[in-house]
């Protein structure tokens, strides 16, 4: 029996053919989407835990290089020691989250059956769809005990960031656990169709023998399996199923089955308008998430800034010092120069460190501002024409990037200024940064998607096509 000759079998290749190049199309995207959401609702969590020092963050975190899909640990432990195993775990799945995100390509060649394991393993890490401190699965249910006892006398802004990042967590993870198991439905089907394309084609397989009954065909597929797949897995049952299709009495049936699962649906939708006031005015809270990070920033430079002054507290100093209470003397601007850009764009700046520090507050205050969506900073916003907010968080994003750089060459200075006595404490601002930079990053996203689909409408619209409502 050819390929030729049998026609469900073609049919079969078409149709896996069709519904991978879909899901590299549409579904795999929607899939990164929706872990970029978890991964940045994840970060929000862990950096809050980290302010209120319920968990302790993993202190080689920036060493440890991620190369694969691992799930943290999941093994017991004792109530002693759960600020450290969760602070840990919670870092282990930041980090994978992160290189998903921003290494790993989704597609359907990458995404075998073993694959999908590893995603199912991390999936199950930490559920965010059943987050309460009687969940069965002990990381979950120590996070989650962490988290209600961090979130006692907060204020309503921090309440809020928890509240949102815990709710889209949730509806992030559900959407990721529908498409990985539809998906792994498919590879399994997937696979199927190798083993027929593979095996049924290769030169020592007996169509002919294989035709006369169910347990012939097993036979000849076993057979022939090493040799035709390679070091692809067997899976008994998977294997079984081909042979049913095939043999069984209820064959045409379970055909129909087949190619109905692997259909492409076309969904034909009625064109909704969209919210374009909504898409950008996402870029601005998004831009709120800023504020936690920049906090921490702040204490950590308001301490090194503490660790370099300490090494200057001579006799003279001192004695300098007092004079300029004496005589009502303004204090000299503490200039630090800072290395500040890549290649051939860095240069070095003198910083006035704390005009710096008060202007860095005070844009977190102005992030945290936008958070709140029933504030009146962030209605003020709101209120404006969109060209305007649009111009508005182009600003924000030029400036966000010029503080990152001023951020890293503050890191940088700080480290190389100490005393070697003193270089071990201070500390370092990179995870801070690196979280900034993603927010930054993602608020630049949002603000290039509405651009892109202005523009788009606005072409729509001169060639005499406009959105229905």
């Amino acid at each position: 029996m050819t390929i030729e000759e049998n026609s469900f079998s073609q049919a079969v290749f078409d149709a896996v053919e069709a519904k991978g190049a879909w899901y590299d199309r549409e579904e795999l995207p929607a899939l990164l989407e929706q872990y970029r959401l978890l991964h940045t609702c994840v970060r929000n969590v862990f950096d809050f835990l980290v302010k209120k020092s319920l968990i302790t963050p993993d202190p080689y975190k920036l060493d440890k290089k991620i190369s694969d899909i691992v799930a943290p640990e999941s093994s017991a432990f004792n109530e002693n020691e759960r600020s450290m195993k969760i602070g840990m775990r919670l870092s282990d799945y930041e980090s994978t989250l992160d290189f998903l995100c921003n290494y790993y390509k989704f597609s359907i060649s990458n995404l075998s059956l073993p694959v999908i394991k590893k995603f199912a393993d991390l999936n199950a890490a930490f559920a965010w769809n059943q987050f309460t401190p009687n969940n069965a699965k002990q990381n979950t249910r120590g996070l989650a005990e962490l988290v209600s006892r961090g979130r006692m006398n907060l204020d309503s802004l921090t309440q809020s960031m928890v509240t949102d990042s815990l709710s889209k967590a949730s509806k992030a993870l559900t959407e990721i656990m529908r498409i990985i198991r539809e998906l792994a439905e498919f590879q399994k089907e997937n696979y199927k169709a190798q083993v027929r394309r593979n095996v049924f084609m290769y030169t020592g397989y007996d169509a002919n023998a294989a035709a006369q009954s169910a347990s012939a065909e097993m036979e000849e597929i076993k057979k022939h399996f090493v040799a035709a797949m390679g070091k692809t897995p067997f899976y008994n049952d998977l294997v079984e199923e081909i042979v049913q299709e095939d043999a069984a009495p209820n064959r045409d049936s379970l055909q129909q089955g087949v190619l109905a699962k692997l259909a492409v649906t076309a969904k034909v939708e009625r064109k909704k308008k969209v919210d374009t006031k909504a898409m950008i005015l996402e870029a601005v809270r998004v831009l709120g998430a800023l504020s936690p990070q920049l906090e921490t920033v702040l204490q950590k430079l308001s301490e090194n800034h503490g660790v370099l002054e300490s090494e200057h507290n001579s006799l003279f100093d001192k004695l300098k010092r007092l004079m300029r209470r004496a005589f009502n003397l303004s204090e000299k601007p503490c200039l630090y120069p800072v290395i500040v850009g890549d290649g051939e764009g860095r240069h070095r700046e003198k910083v006035d460190f704390h005009q710096f520090m008060a202007e860095l507050a005070a844009r977190s205050r102005r992030y945290a501002a936008y958070a709140v969506k029933d504030g009146q900073t962030y209605a003020n916003i709101a209120a404006q024409e969109e060209d305007k907010i649009l111009e508005f968080v182009t600003a924000q994003v030029t400036d966000g990037n010029k503080m990152i750089g001023m951020l890293a060459g503050l890191d940088d200075f700080f480290k190389q200024a100490a005393a070697p006595a003193n270089k071990a404490r201070i500390k370092g601002i990179k995870m801070e940064i690196t979280s900034i930079k993603n927010c930054v990053v993602k608020a630049n996203q949002v603000r290039a998607e509405y651009a892109a689909y202005i523009e788009e409408v606005e072409q729509m619209r001169n060639l005499g096509i406009a959105d229905e409502d």
